[in-house]
């Protein structure tokens, strides 16, 4: 595997830092969301077409690099959990409004649905091989972790705006 290949999958390295690799990877997505907030003007859709960008780049690296001997959901492997949480923060309504607290329940909300796994999640997980195993449960934990979100949210604007 060449090296800028390993550089997408370990999604530019952080999966390489020595604790959490998919908490870093996830960090690494809420960063790139944050900027693409400050700088399009659109950026749910920039969002989602960069998760689906993310997800079709990993889905064929990931069954490249499982194919030439690579280790099945290699832990350093964090490219799904960029495309993941992106796909969580695309799910949410308007990223202008409460962007910071917009991310921090899309951080919290994807790392919990991807850690824990519940249902159809735990299945692809488990059962999938290849690229649609290591990307399937993270983009399906997105779109919990958005829906999950996005109730969290409500439930904050409820509080606090009354």
């Amino acid at each position: 595997m060449n090296k800028f290949k390993w550089f997408l999958l370990t999604g530019f390295y952080s999966g390489l830092l020595p604790k959490a690799p998919g908490t870093w990877g996830s960090l690494v997505g809420i960063i790139i969301a944050y900027f693409v907030i400050l700088f399009f003007p659109n950026p749910n859709l920039t969002i989602m077409l960069l998760a689906v960008l993310f997800s079709i780049i990993g889905y064929k690296l990931v069954n490249e690099y499982e194919q030439n001997g690579g280790i099945h959901d290699d832990k350093r492997i964090v490219i799904d959990e960029i495309a993941g949480v992106l796909i969580t923060v695309g799910v949410l309504g308007n990223l202008k409004d409460d962007t910071l607290i917009k991310l921090f329940l899309a951080f919290v909300s994807f790392r919990l649905f991807d850690i824990w796994k519940p249902s159809i999640i735990g299945r692809i997980d488990k059962k999938a091989k290849g690229g649609l195993g290591v990307m399937g449960d993270d983009i399906l934990a997105g779109i919990f972790g958005g829906i999950f979100a996005g109730i969290l949210y409500m439930i904050y604007l409820k509080i606090t705006k009354g």
